[in-house]
């Protein structure tokens, strides 16, 4: 059995929907799966690969927009 490390990364500058707080909020991949949480709070939000190419147009640099 392999324990593999799951890279979470802040998105600087970035505020919770739900709490509004700053600079909590973290960004990963899990077996496919792009997640944001806030440390915060208990906000989450998932989206497969393919949702995060329908949004993404080549211009954009992230697909979760800080306020």
């Amino acid at each position: 059995m392999t324990n593999t490390k799951i890279k979470k990364r802040f998105v600087a500058g970035a505020k919770c929907p739900k709490c509004s707080a700053k600079d909590t909020i973290l960004l990963y991949k899990e077996n496919g799966i792009e997640t944001v949480e806030c440390t915060e709070c208990d906000y989450r939000e998932q989206q497969t690969d393919e949702k995060v190419a329908e949004k993404a147009t080549g211009a954009v640099i992230g697909v979760f927009k800080p306020d």
